[in-house]
């Protein structure tokens, strides 16, 4: 039995005649008829009943038709697989993220497509929310890691499942460092680094942004910065305590910073984030085929 007569046999059937299917395949009536009847012979059934202009499915002709359809649904699944092999999807993909430990598990994917598509190379932008937004919103970026939450109404999202916790990171040695956890009441009294987000409007549930768009003429902020690393220099200078996520300074044992989380305990989320009916390209949409894979 060969898979271009099912074919043929399929389309008898859909087209109800012989002389449709013909002129549908491109072949003369005799040459199909010929194999139709050659495959009733190899399966010693009678799969057609042929009137003067039409035909019908026997009961055995029924059954034929149904495996038939799911044997050529099985070879086309079957070809799709082994074309896609073939193709070398290559490309850039260009990412955006705020400071976050949980740009390991997007590290984990690009890994994973890095091994069986070599030639997709992925760019990586690191800046705050508004940055990342204005360059998806300007075709600059094809994807954004942003902090929630955030009205991100204009995009689509998936929300990635771990979450960063906020706090401060401070020299070891200073006597803060030895709670456990820090308060609203024990930022009132230190010099404070804070990311140049804390001046903008009042985050909705985040209780820091609140605190401190009540208190900011009050407070004392010895720097501003927009990423993290230069401002962990700073605090290992003793010029102030930092106001940010955990996992990002280093915090070892071999290092003069420590980290010390606020109370009440405050998380952070992460989405990540692309225009709604945005085009993609080949490489932009494996990567977001695995990432659904993952996360939805």
């Amino acid at each position: 039995m060969e898979i271009r007569v099912l074919r043929y046999f399929l389309t008898v059937a859909r087209e109800g005649s012989i002389t449709g299917a013909a002129n549908y395949l491109h072949l003369t009536q005799p040459t199909l008829s010929r194999q139709l009847q050659d495959l009733e012979r190899e399966l010693g059934e009678k799969l057609l009943i042929r009137t003067n202009h039409n035909v019908s499915l026997t009961p055995e002709g029924i059954m034929l038709k149904k495996r038939a359809e799911e044997i050529l649904d099985m070879v086309e699944k079957t070809e799709n697989e082994f074309a896609s092999l073939k193709q070398k999807i290559s490309g850039e993909i260009y990412i955006g993220s705020g400071e976050t430990e949980t740009l390991k598990n997007i590290a984990d994917i690009i890994k994973e497509i890095r091994r069986n598509y070599p030639n997709i190379i992925f760019n990586l932008y690191s800046g705050i929310h508004e940055d990342v937004t204005e360059k998806i919103d300007n075709g600059l970026l094809d994807f954004g890691i942003v902090m929630q939450p955030a009205d991100l109404s204009k995009y689509n999202v998936i929300n990635l499942p771990d979450k960063d916790v906020w706090g401060i990171v401070m020299r070891k040695d200073c006597k803060l460092a030895q709670k456990e956890f820090v308060t609203f009441e024990d930022m009132d009294k230190i010099p404070l680094i804070l990311s140049r987000k804390a001046f903008r409007k009042p985050t909705p549930n985040n209780e820091f942004f609140r605190w401190f768009n009540q208190k900011k003429d009050k407070l004392e902020i010895a720097a501003t910065h927009t990423l993290f690393y230069n401002a962990a220099i700073l605090v290992e200078q003793g010029v102030g305590y930092m106001f940010t996520l955990n996992n990002l300074a280093n915090t070892s044992k071999h290092s003069n910073l420590c980290f010390r989380p606020i109370k009440p305990i405050m998380e952070a989320g992460w989405g990540l984030i692309w225009k709604k009916y945005q085009i993609f390209s080949p490489a932009s949409k494996l990567f977001l085929e695995k990432l659904s894979e993952r996360y939805l």
